[in-house]
């Protein structure tokens, strides 16, 4: 009986002496090996600075629109809610991925991201307004002044200047990313604002020639 008894008390020391090592195992486990939790960033850097500035350029264009003469041909006054309707979305969707990336939603530092690696196709002298703003396209605070002043077909004309040089600078910022990010949404997104600024630019040159108007430098 000895013997049977002995039999049946080594395996229960066999379990006993694994469940010691697996616990003694699990303890050591982040002593001996190095667990990395650390996530990986939802938006990189040019992601975020992308999503920054585009957002601060769309929120312009609103004011633009909101300054527009509400008596103005009926196609300058649908295409002006059309830009606005589209960039407020916009808006919207970069301003939420920057929030799922616990980013500000304002840069401090205006266009730094085109100083990150693989940039150096777009220099930044192509990217800065030549009436002395941040952001390629942006108008000053004295042409949204005269452009709130205006009424009629000088407030249309202004209008279409002032947006089509913002989309032309929106469109190189759109550019940019596109050419520097490898895949993502944000870079889908910018393709997508490459497409519709465009056509929107093509229309609003017509609407210009139409008035013998042209562009602004």
């Amino acid at each position: 009986m000895r013997g049977f008894g002995y039999r049946w008390r080594r395996p229960a020391g066999f379990a006993a002496l694994a469940l010691t090592l697996l616990t003694a195992g699990f303890l050591v486990r982040p002593v001996l090996v190095p667990e990395n939790r650390s996530a990986p960033p939802v938006l990189s850097a040019v992601e975020i600075g992308f999503s920054q500035d585009m957002s601060a350029h769309h929120e312009q264009a609103l004011i633009m629109v909101q300054r527009l003469d509400s008596g103005v041909d009926p196609t300058v006054r649908q295409l002006s809610q059309q830009i606005a309707d589209t960039q407020r979305m916009e808006i919207g969707t970069l301003q939420g991925w920057l929030r799922l990336a616990n980013a500000s939603p304002d840069s401090k530092h205006p266009m730094a991201w085109m100083n990150s690696p693989g940039a150096h196709e777009h220099s930044m002298a192509t990217m800065t307004s030549t009436n002395g703003t941040t952001m390629p396209g942006m108008a000053t605070q004295s042409e949204l002044d005269a452009l709130a002043r205006a009424h009629g077909k000088d407030a249309e004309i202004l209008f279409l200047q002032l947006m089509l040089r913002h989309h032309t600078g929106g469109v190189a910022m759109a550019k940019a990313a596109d050419a520097l990010l490898t895949s993502g949404p944000v870079k889908e997104a910018a393709r997508g604002m490459i497409t519709a600024q465009s056509q929107e630019a093509g229309l609003m040159t017509i609407l210009l020639a139409q008035r013998g108007a042209q562009p602004l430098t």
